[in-house]
């Protein structure tokens, strides 16, 4: 019998499952999308259960009949995103509050100059414990429910192992917890004043743990067949980075999915940030050590490429862009801003609005589309920049993974903005292989020692000029005052 790893990476907008072996290699695939309710201008929204239901089908996608061979399973997610469900039955007691939404702007207005450095984080509607204290002013029914203990709190990391633990475990590793201005760098802990100034009882939140060891075990009857233990659990930008370049100080990575999130790793020192970076763990270890690492937060970037397909109908795949980009020679001077939800690092600012600028007689959607491939890299490379002048330090290239780094001319548009390499995976399932990575950690399995079928992206497309970008968020910016 063959000893296998299941890796579920449940991001944004679908649920991805790998299976892997012993010499990591890709036995068995799975994915299935699940659907985003926005019932308000700038309100984003998931259905737990549905976010339940495409993990059971991308599982089942990718182990088949092989659920017997499954020794561990890694779990990554996407982060921030609040979810509250019933401990007995495991319904969700509410839509769950997506990271991208941005209701809670008020309230961090509200609560500006609060100190919550000791966070590592910023105020911002991004952040778990808003939406838990917009919930405890807007709905007394479901906040009730969260007082009396018969409804849990969490991420969608801590909802999804109370599901494939039948409800027996509520959990959240530190990566994760570290995403949720309730946790202080420092102690590795629920802060108590945090809890306090956001309203939040200490009994409905998880247990913080390490993000590997043995951790939880799966409950067969609730999870098809699987009773392995849970033994890696990582925010997905955490998960990427470790599956992208282990706990190496100075590694950094680049996600680009839905948003995009720049990463570096910091060892075991807690970055000292400023600006619009932020400070967050990168991963606990079983004998209570933690890696750290700063990061920028890219709210919208494939976001954007699926507003493009779905909101404008320009495109009627995502992986269509590339083509159609590729028809003309640059963007023509038309400038896209896809602050669809706000602006997150470097400039963090929740009321800037979306702004296409540069327009003409002569504008075609493909010089849209290309608008829209350079605005990705441009914010990019805006975090590197502030990043690299805050630590004195030039990153010899970037590390790119997810969805959207399978996207060619993005890559390409990205190194020139950069102007240094980009270094991509063949297999852009980074998070989802860093996952897996964590659970072979807690089984004890070797290392991975060598990181293959990397290639070089070169310099060499042309880009809109950068400060006609720096003049367009500032158009965005006033636009949404």
């Amino acid at each position: 019998m063959t000893d296998l790893i299941l890796a579920i990476d449940a991001g944004t907008t679908g649920v991805t499952a790998l299976v892997i072996d012993a010499d990591r290699q890709v036995v068995g695939r799975g994915h299935q999308d699940f659907p985003q309710y926005f019932p308000r201008p700038g309100w984003v929204e998931q259905e737990p259960s549905e976010i339940w239901g495409a993990l059971l089908v991308a599982v089942g996608q990718a182990v088949g009949d092989r659920g017997s061979n499954i020794v561990g399973v890694g779990v990554t997610n996407q982060r921030e995103t609040l979810v509250i469900w019933d401990r007995k039955t495991l319904g969700s007691a509410r839509p769950a509050i997506v990271w991208q939404d941005r209701r809670t702007s008020e309230i961090c207005s509200r609560l500006e100059g609060v100190d919550i450095s000791r966070t590592g984080l910023r105020l911002d509607p991004y952040f778990t414990a808003t939406k838990i204290m917009w919930v405890r002013e807007n709905e007394p029914e479901v906040w009730a429910g969260i007082e009396s203990g018969q409804l849990a709190v969490g991420t969608v990391d801590s909802y999804l192992i109370s599901r494939l633990t039948a409800g027996q475990r509520h959990i959240t590793d530190a990566s994760n917890a570290s995403r949720t201005l309730l946790y202080e760098l420092k102690s590795g802990e629920w802060d108590a004043g945090l809890l306090d100034l956001f309203g939040v009882p200490r009994h409905a939140l998880a247990e913080i743990t390490a993000s590997y060891g043995e951790l939880a075990l799966c409950d067969p009857n609730a999870f098809l067949g699987i009773g392995a233990p849970i033994c890696g659990l990582a925010g997905d930008q955490q998960a990427a980075l470790f599956g992208e370049a282990g706990t190496a100080p100075g590694s950094a990575a680049c996600a680009y999915g839905t948003g995009s999130f720049v990463l570096v790793n910091t060892g075991l020192e807690i970055p000292t940030i400023s600006g619009g970076l932020l400070a967050t763990v990168a991963l606990a270890h079983p004998d209570g050590r933690r890696s750290f690492a700063s990061e920028g937060a890219i709210f919208v970037t494939g976001a954007a490429v699926q507003w493009f397909r779905d909101g404008l109908g320009l495109i009627a795949t995502s992986s269509e862009i590339e083509q159609l980009a590729r028809t003309v020679p640059d963007s023509s001077g038309v400038v896209f801003v896809p602050a669809l939800t706000g602006l997150g690092a470097p400039h963090w600012d929740p009321s800037a609005r979306g702004a296409i600028l540069g327009i003409t007689r002569g504008t075609t959607r493909a010089h849209f589309a290309r608008a829209l491939l350079e605005s990705i890299a441009w914010q990019v490379a805006d975090v590197v920049e502030m990043m690299e002048s805050q630590s004195n330090v030039r990153l010899p290239f970037l590390g790119a993974h997810g969805g959207a780094s399978t996207n060619m001319l993005l890559c390409q548009l990205q190194a020139t903005a950069l102007q240094r390499p980009v270094h991509r995976r063949r297999d852009p399932e980074a998070t989802a292989l860093g996952a897996a990575e964590l659970a072979a950690l807690g089984l004890g399995w070797p290392a991975l020692t060598s990181r293959e079928d990397v290639e070089i992206i070169s310099e060499g497309e042309t880009i809109v000029a950068h400060d006609r970008w720096q003049r367009a968020i500032e158009a965005a910016r006033l636009f949404g005052e």
